[in-house]
């Protein structure tokens, strides 16, 4: 077999793999919200979760299928080629060619799911009653991601193409390079970046401040303060999470979940993230990450000195190989390595998740605040409750949401003793 016809078969293999999730996952549905679900899933409201998952699995398919007609069309008909050639007439040397090229096909990916974006925010998402992003809000978020991709992509690219151009086994200088810029990033995105997009409010003093600090010391937890984002600028749809390393961790709250929970709902929640800090679950996946890019840039590293595989996509390199090109082939074809890996990480992820939920419900004495705040969220989302094994196995990061609720109500808790945060350890 061919390298063209390896890779069209990768490509278009991945394609159908996912389709068939897709279309299995749609059809999976029940007539009834499973037991339990009926306090917040009405026979209407269990209608329309369906009609949700529908519209968007249909709409997601049919994006598939526009995006994968073009990348064929262009490849088939020598665009790579073509677009080769062209670069080799810019007057700059290879680093920066190398940028521009990748960029420029970033940038036209981009202009071509744009639509897709605007159908799915102001059209799917309103039509549900979940929207709330302006037209202005929309085109800044898109300037400000534009800028932040040029900022931050393009030395990063440039760095990337510039180790591959200089070291051997430039895998390892790349993979140490992009761990520590990981890192990095980790640190300053919630100050730097995050805020470029939503507002950081301090919570204001009152009962769910206290209840939160009660159980973050009773947890060993210490945090450096508690904020609520302005989600609700964007979507009804609710969120919270902890930013930070060591002692300077922080509480975000959107407003919308403030506004739609309970405080010992809201505590639960919380509970169960930090659970994720206590059980050391951060760090052991930001360790399987690490590994997944270092295997990632292993296999770019063989891959880009290959001829034949620039020969297939009708590139053809000469005696000196554009990385550029390489680096962007590699990702159309890292599909099914990045599927096994991504079924890895998910499964590890529900696990996780399972065992966070059940920190949360010894942190908080009851499983009961932790289960009732799953079917609100669940509920205000319109998230599927009957999603195919299929979809589950290869995408979920989350076990359903049934299922987590279903283990929560049989699960026999005892509180955590109070005690100071010294004396519990730092975890994170």
């Amino acid at each position: 077999m061919t390298p063209f016809a390896i890779a069209l078969l990768i490509i278009v293999g991945v394609f159908l793999l996912e389709s068939v999730a897709t279309v299995l996952n749609s059809r999976s549905t029940a007539p009834r919200p499973p037991k339990g679900f009926e306090g917040v899933y009405d026979l209407d409201r269990y209608a329309r979760s369906q009609e949700y998952k529908r519209t968007n699995s249909e709409f997601g398919l049919f994006q598939n299928i526009l995006s994968l007609a073009a990348l064929l069309a262009f490849w088939l008909l020598g665009g790579f080629g073509w677009l080769h050639e062209w670069s080799q007439t810019w007057q700059m040397n290879e680093i920066l060619r190398g940028v521009c090229v990748i960029g420029l096909v970033g940038a036209v990916s981009s202009l071509i799911s744009l639509p897709f974006s605007i159908y799915d925010t102001f059209v799917i998402e309103e039509r549900f009653g979940f929207n709330k992003t302006t037209p202005r809000t929309f085109i800044t978020d898109q300037l400000k991601s534009i800028l932040l991709a040029v900022l931050l992509g393009g030395p990063l690219i440039a760095g990337v193409l510039w180790i591959f151009h200089t070291f051997d086994n430039a895998w390892l200088w790349a993979w140490g390079s992009l761990t520590a810029v990981t890192l990095l990033l980790s640190y300053l995105a919630p100050r730097f970046i995050m805020p470029l997009f939503y507002k950081f409010t301090p919570l204001e003093d009152g009962e769910l401040q206290s209840a939160i600090n009660v159980m973050a010391e009773r947890c060993g937890f210490p945090v450096t303060g508690i904020y609520v984002i302005d989600g609700s600028r964007r979507s009804s749809k609710a969120n919270a999470f902890f930013t930070g390393f060591g002692k300077n961790r922080k509480i975000a709250l959107f407003d919308t979940l403030i506004d739609n929970h309970t405080t010992e709902e809201l505590v639960g929640v919380l509970a169960h993230e930090i659970g994720h800090f206590k059980l050391r679950h951060i760090i052991q996946q930001m360790a399987f990450g690490i590994l997944q890019t270092g295997l990632m840039l292993y296999l770019l590293n063989y891959f880009v000195t290959k001829p034949e595989i620039y020969q297939a996509f009708n590139v053809n390199p000469g005696t000196d190989l554009p990385v550029h090109f390489g680096i962007i082939f590699f990702m159309m074809l890292y599909g099914p390595i990045a599927l096994i890996l991504g079924i890895i990480t998910n499964k590890l992820s529900r696990i996780h998740e399972f065992q966070a939920d059940a920190y949360a419900a010894k942190a908080t004495g009851t499983p009961k605040a932790l289960a009732s705040a799953l079917k609100k969220l669940t509920a205000d989302s319109l998230g599927n409750l009957t999603p195919h094994p299929m979809e589950v196995f290869l995408h979920y990061s989350h076990p359903p949401t049934p299922k987590r609720v279903a283990a929560l109500e049989q699960m026999p808790v005892k509180p955590l003793d109070p005690a100071p945060a010294a004396a519990q350890g730092e975890s994170a």
